[in-house]
This record gives structure tokens, sequence and C-alpha cells, in this order.
């Protein structure tokens, strides 16, 4: 480790205030952890998009440890700050925002630099809201921009212009038989821009055919007229606060049937199928390293949130 990198996280690991404890997590914390990420969601950006579920599933995959991968820090009211080394370059972490400005942030951001530098790992980075707190204490500690993802969302009242199929293709939820397909299209295409291992067909089934609460309409499918997956849409249906929204969590088209407006079909299908189950809005995200946010703006849909990934390195 650089020893700058050293010095920030001896010096992180001696400024918890008094009075505050630390212990690894347990699934029994996950809605203490969505509650903690909500909170400072809604102090960053004005909405939140994280729930119980979503902590849940990243958590059951398979070989995830949860007690050797969390952190969490408690306050006599309860958890206040967390973090984990999600998997390969990727951390998450969140201060509830009354606890912010009192080294919790800082202490861990060392943490997660010192577990994956205790396995082997060399980088480590997260995602903030752009300007936001952690955005800015990662930006102070040192850590660099590596990319920058943005949320879109189609206004309230527009729809996307038509796009037919090509003749025999057609888009549906997907059969239990066509899972794997699925899974494999959408890893083909992201593996084209994105450096990360492989996600095992398991790792799909534990945080996507396993969500709590996931219905088999979640996941879509565009097949040809040989019944082949060739594009696929994994949906995700939250209610907050009593109001119900849609999210295209994955979107990826078979490179070789690009070019035929099938995403746009997709995209379409996302929104309409969203809305039959009670959203009042769909949104996405994507990032700088896919190339496609001008197609998006280009179908109508317009950006409310840019996040900043930011990375250590030694």
């Amino acid at each position: 480790m650089r020893p700058t990198v050293r010095r920030q996280f001896n010096d992180a690991m001696t400024a918890l205030p008094t009075g505050l404890s630390i212990r690894p997590l347990g699934g029994t914390d996950a809605a203490a952890v969505a509650a903690v990420m909500a909170a400072e969601e809604l102090a960053a950006t004005g909405e939140i998009a994280i729930e119980e579920a979503d902590i849940l599933s990243d958590w059951q995959r398979p070989g995830f440890d949860i007690a050797d991968s969390t952190i969490g820090v408690f306050a006599q009211e309860g958890l206040v700050g967390y973090a984990e080394h999600s998997h390969g370059d990727r951390g998450d972490a969140a201060v509830h925002p009354e606890w912010h400005g009192q080294g919790i942030g800082t202490w861990l951001a060392g943490w997660l630099t010192e577990k994956v530098r205790e396995r082997g790992g060399r980088v480590i980075g997260m995602p903030n809201p752009e300007g936001s707190p952690g955005d800015r204490l990662l930006a102070a500690l040192g850590w660099e921009p590596r990319w920058t993802s943005w949320v879109l969302a189609l206004p309230q009242g527009r729809d996307l212009a038509d796009r037919d199929l090509p003749p025999g293709y057609a888009v549906r939820a997907a059969r239990t038989d066509e899972q794997q397909a699925a899974h494999d299209v959408l890893e083909d295409a992201f593996l084209e821009w994105s450096d990360r291992a492989r996600e095992t067909f398991e790792e799909f089934r534990a945080t996507v055919l396993e969500r709590p609460g996931r219905e088999p309409w979640q996941l879509r499918v565009v097949v040809d007229a040989e019944e082949t997956v060739v594009g696929v849409t994994v949906l995700i249906r939250s209610e907050i606060d009593g109001i119900a929204e849609g999210y295209v969590d994955r979107l990826a088209v078979r490179r070789d049937q690009r070019g035929r407006g099938l995403a746009q079909v997709l995209l379409n299908d996302a929104f309409a199928i969203c809305r039959e189950h009670g959203a009042a809005r769909t949104t996405l995200s994507t990032d700088s390293r896919t190339g496609a946010l001008d197609l998006y703006r280009k179908v109508g849909m317009v950006v409310t949130q840019s996040w900043v990934n930011r990375a250590a390195r030694w």
C-alpha cells in the first residue's frame, strides 16, 4: 500500500467518536443497512432508490461471506454507518446524515482499503452522488474518478416512439428454460465494456431470480424466429412510501442482433409492463463506459441524477 493510503487508514482507525462500537454484520442487519443508505440517498438526491431486497439479494450470492465482507458502526440507537467489500474492486458504504462530519466515513474508507489489500486486491472503488458528502470525502482522501453514471427517467405522460419488431421476433416474459440463455446474453454484452470477472449463473440466480419479491414478469426477452434469446431486460418493481416505481436493472441485445431496433422495443416493453404493474414511472441507469447516454436521451429520457465512481489504488 502506498504510504499516503496507509497513513490515512491508520489515522482513520483512531477517529471514531467515543461511544461508538463496530462489528461485522449479519443477515438480520439488512433492514438497518437499507435504512441508513436510504437516509443518505434522500439527503443527497431528494429520492430513495435502495430497498432491503437489494441488500438481501446481494448478500445471498454463493460464496459471499457477510461477516467477513462487512462492518457496521453502531451508536446507542443502532446502526449509523456501514461498509462492505461487495466483490472484486467494488465497495459500498453509507453513513447516516445525522452522523456526517464525525470521521465515520473516513474510517469506513480505511476499513475498505485494508480489507481489499488483505485479500490481494490493488484497487477499490464505489459510487456516490456527484458533489454529495460521500463524493467530496473520497475526493479529499485522494480517491480518483473512474467513471460517471446517470439515472434517467421517462417523464410522466411521455411515451417512446413505437418500434416494430423484425418479422418472426417476439418480446415476452422469459420461460424457465430460457433463464441461462438470458444470463449469457447479458454477461456477453456487459463484459464488452466492464472490466470484471464474469458473473456465474448461480450469482445471477441469487441476485435476480431469487431476489425477494421477484415475479416472473420481471425477466423479459426478445426471441427470434427460432425462439433463440437475443435480447434481455431485468426489471425491478419497488414501492417506497406507497409509490410504486419500475427500474430497468439490466438491458442487453446480442452483438450480432444490434441495429434492428430491439433495444428500443425492450425499452417500450419495460415501460409498458411496469405501468401495468402499477409503476408511476420507470427509470434506468447507464455510465460513461457504455456510450449509451445519448441513445436514451434521443428516445426522450432525461437525466435525473449523476453519480461518480471513485477509486483508491496502491
